[in-house]
């Protein structure tokens, strides 16, 4: 069996002078530096379903398998596309271009710098990509797979700015449901519109003939010759037809008008988008304790390296050499 080599004595209470000397400097500078870094304040705002279309298991099992990106069919409602949207490419555009006026500190004791430009001058990027990745770093939603409420915050600098960029984005969701929900159900509404003034017109040339027919045969059921009441007859029954079709496709696009409208889902705010007065980051009360920590254990482990080196080779010896019985 080896013999190993006695590990160094180690006064503990000495060893720890020098590494909390240096642990204290450490976390100090690190007090001092992260007065400098700004703080970041996060808005929320929160969207209820429009609808719930999955009851039952079939809830149970549609939230499943959401959670492993199955998607089951049916199982979401009109708001199903809701996160898609406010992380499509369209509404970051659009959320760029807008203008927004704000206060900034540029650090924890400085004074606020009054801003009035656009979310693109903000990030201040390149080019439309590189400011769209900065943007889904500020802006995140997500959709809770119980409740179906969907969550948009946004996080910078400004309380202010956080709060007009979550309402904003709200904002632009509304416009995109409505607008593409009014193209969609108005369609019905347009075809039936086309369709009556097609009919209009087709109405109006059998009245014509119907009028130029009755100038010369104003008591044609009276005529002893069959084909004047015949003809009579025909124009007659066509003009009837033409009567009863427009009716009924006028009927028809006022349902279609009234479906183009139901169609629309209503977008319920349960949280418009709160003012954040609290930072959400950073946290550097932690950033210190950390520093301080890793500081001081790191100075007394290189302090102290003969005698950690030593225990470690103790507990490898031990492990290695097999137990005799």
């Amino acid at each position: 069996m080896p013999v190993l080599p006695e590990p160094p004595v180690l006064n503990l209470k000495s060893s720890l002078k020098k590494p909390l000397r240096w642990a204290f400097v450490a976390g100090l500078l690190t007090a001092l530096i992260s007065l400098f870094m700004p703080n970041y304040y996060k808005s929320e705002a929160r969207l209820l379903p429009v609808d719930a279309s999955v009851t039952g298991n079939l809830g149970s099992l549609a939230a499943a398998a959401a959670a492993f990106g199955v998607g089951i069919g049916g199982s979401g409602g009109s708001d199903a596309n809701f996160v898609d949207i406010l992380n499509s490419r369209w509404l970051g555009e659009n959320l760029l271009k807008s203008e927004f006026r704000f206060q900034v500190r540029s650090w924890r004791f400085g004074s606020e710098k009054l801003h009035q430009e656009t979310l693109y001058t903000y990030l201040d990027e390149k080019n439309t990509d590189r400011a769209l990745k900065s943007l889904d770093k500020i802006l995140n939603a997500t959709k809770d797979l119980k409740s179906s409420v969907i969550t948009l915050s946004a996080e910078t600098n400004s309380p202010e700015l956080s709060q007009q960029i979550v309402r904003r984005a709200t904002d632009l969701l509304n416009q995109f449901v409505i607008q593409n929900s009014r193209t969609r159900g108005s369609e019905k509404a347009s075809f039936a519109e086309a369709r009556l003034g097609d009919a209009r017109k087709e109405m109006d040339q059998v009245e014509a003939a119907f009028r130029v027919f009755l100038e010369s045969n104003r008591n044609y059921q009276m005529s002893a010759d069959p084909a004047v009441r015949l003809r009579g007859a025909r124009l007659e029954a066509e003009l009837n037809l033409r009567r009863q079709l427009v009716s009924t496709l006028a009927m028809n696009r006022e349902q279609a008008l009234l479906d183009a409208k139901n169609d629309i889902p209503i977008l319920n705010v349960l949280d418009p988008g709160n003012l954040p007065i609290e930072k959400s980051k950073p946290s550097r009360s932690v950033i210190v304790l950390l520093v301080t920590f890793l500081v001081g254990a790191g100075r007394w482990a290189w302090l102290n390296r003969e005698w950690v080196r030593a225990r470690l080779l103790a507990d490898e010896v031990k492990t290695l050499t097999p137990v005799q019985e």
